[in-house]
């Protein structure tokens, strides 16, 4: 408090990172522009008199910046802030705001909006692009995205606009919000008296209606064949080993069915993978535990439900203009709140001679299946290097180690053994490409002792403005291992395609027309023009040991890329 006495009066653009500082954030990744001085004059005066503020992280592309809070903000559970420029810099980062919105990723995004004055006032426009820059409404541009939006008009609405943003993007459902700041307001001074005291607004963590509770929890007891389908995780680490204990308990199947979070380890008895078809054929109670999309309703029948829980932050989706999925209970709130109240509620309930049986043949159903998934993955070295193949040998190379791994139409799950939460991360299903390597920097910058790796296909590295990731990595000594699984074309659309049409001519012919990506790139060249360690893999034998050598170079500090030659799915 003392330094914040000293200033007396700064910039308002300086003020903003010190009621940040206030709120909890650490650090604020940004990327600056002509609307800048003001915020960079701020940090020069405030620093000057050791003012207490974030760390404020020069990010040199926008996409970039936001992918790097998604990933600091997985692993520690805090919101983030971003700091862009002008209309231009907001569509870079719109991609990071729909991710952001579609995880419930709670990230304060702010960027300047060019001057509005022409002459006669202070921070007024200057350089041709103030002129360039201006659109009637820039929020336009993430408004879909943004919980709440505003535009800062005073100086002195510096801290209050800072604690309703934080509070409405930490309240259940979490989420992105966005402040628009023009130049001339962040050019004037604001009394820095008040910058540190605490939030004037507190978030609102809803919980689920103990009637809800109720309902499910008989529901669930008195299931035959119980399912949950499972794609956000499960809470924080003591919901998720309660998940876990209580699947196991009951005898209920959990299918990771597109997941981008891990609720639950791949080697747990009555994990049944990421197909849930078999098993929904059969089931009578599913539970949608934050899944946005639990099944293909043309390719998942469910002829045998009775009911259909849905359980998350927003358990129906309500920002989602068409979600038609059944939902029968609802239990609304967090996972950590909303897991223990199911798991308490069924804890004395009678549990049939059924049960017991049930868990016998999930636990060696299970068995057999992860035996063949090593199978699978192990069979085709003679042809060729597989995703599959990749999946196994990273999950091999990563025990033992405290790790997260960011897979974007990269590995695997199942293929890939993860056990613990927050140790995998699939891209958002919002589909917005690039996003592994910086998530998996920003996961790294939060927590330095953790093994960090990005696996992605080639065109996500491509989408990932890789020389702008590989020079922040450089620069705030990243240790990340990046693993590209090079197919030389975009193997989604690929897939699309003939999932769409598998009697049509493309999928007949194998002729794929707007897919290939060749000739391919010398990817390793752009790693090490940010002095990385880069290695190219063809062949399946070196793999192993490409794989460890890679993750020895990263616990230096020293970022990693293996170039992967993978064949097509």
């Amino acid at each position: 408090m003392a330094a914040q006495q000293k200033l007396g009066r700064m910039t308002a653009g300086g003020a903003i990172f010190a009621r940040l500082k206030a709120l909890g954030i650490d650090v604020v990744f940004a990327n600056s522009g002509t609307d800048f001085p003001p915020v960079i004059e701020g940090l020069a005066e405030a620093a000057a008199q050791d003012a207490d503020l974030p760390l404020a992280l020069v990010i040199p592309h926008e996409h970039a910046a936001m992918g790097m809070a998604h990933g600091y903000y997985l692993v520690t559970g805090e919101p983030q802030a971003v700091m862009l420029h002008t209309n231009v810099g907001l569509s870079n980062g719109a991609t990071g705001a729909i991710n952001a919105a579609c995880e419930h990723v709670p990230m304060i995004v702010m960027s300047g909006r060019t001057p509005v004055t022409e002459a006669e006032r202070f921070g007024a426009r200057t350089v041709p692009i103030a002129w360039g820059q201006e659109m009637r409404d820039q929020t336009a541009l993430i408004r879909e995205a943004a919980k709440w939006d505003y535009e800062l008009r005073f100086p002195e609405q510096i801290a209050p606009l800072l604690d309703r943003a934080y509070a409405i993007a930490q309240s259940t459902p979490k989420g992105p919000v966005y402040l628009s700041l023009p130049r001339e307001v962040l050019c004037e001074a604001v009394d820095a008296a008040g910058l540190d005291a605490p939030p004037s607004i507190q978030p609102v963590r809803t919980g689920p209606d103990p009637s809800a509770v109720k309902a499910a929890a008989a529901a669930l007891a008195a299931a035959e064949k119980p399912l949950v389908i499972a794609q956000r995780g499960a809470g924080d680490e003591a919901s998720f080993a309660e998940f876990g204990a209580w699947a196991e308990e009951w005898g209920i199947a959990v299918s990771s069915w597109w997941a981008t979070h891990l609720a639950i380890p791949t080697d747990h008895p009555c994990h049944v993978g990421a197909d849930p078809g078999p098993w929904l054929k059969e089931a009578d109670v599913i539970v949608v535990l934050d899944a946005l999309a639990p099944w293909w309703p043309d390719l998942h029948p469910t002829p045998n439900v009775k009911t259909v829980i849905n359980i998350g932050p927003d358990p129906i989706f309500s920002r989602f203009p068409v979600r038609g999925f059944r939902s029968d209970i609802a239990l609304r709130g967090e996972s950590a709140d909303t897991i223990p109240a199911l798991v308490a509620e069924m804890q004395d309930m009678p549990r049939g001679p059924t049960v017991a049986a049930r868990r016998q043949k999930l636990s060696e159903t299970t068995a057999t299946g992860r035996e063949r998934l090593v199978e699978v993955a192990t069979a085709d070295t003679e042809r060729g290097i597989t995703k599959a193949y990749v999946s196994h040998c990273l999950g091999e190379a990563l025990e033992g180690r405290t790790s997260s791994v960011f897979s974007e139409l990269g590995t695997k799950l199942g293929f890939l053994t993860r056990r613990e939460p927050r140790s995998w991360f699939q891209e958002p299903h919002s589909g917005g490409l690039g996003w592994s390597f910086p998530a998996a920097m920003g996961a790294k910058l939060a927590d330095p002792e953790r093994t960090c790796v990005a696996t992605m296909g080639d065109g996500s590295y491509m989408f990932a403005n890789p020389t702008a990731c590989h020079q922040v990595a450089e620069a705030l000594g990243l240790g990340v291992v990046v693993i590209i699984l090079n197919n030389e074309e975009w193997g989604a659309v690929r897939a699309s395609v003939a999932g769409l049409y598998p009697e049509g001519v493309a999928a007949k012919s194998n002729i794929m027309p707007l897919t290939a990506l060749k000739p391919t790139p010398d990817f390793c060249k752009t790693a090490e023009a940010s002095r990385a360690f880069a290695r190219r893999v063809t062949d399946p034998a070196e793999l192993p040991g490409a794989i460890a050598e890679a993750l020895k170079v990263a616990d230096t500090g020293r970022q990693a890329l293996i170039d992967v030659s993978v064949l097509p799915d």
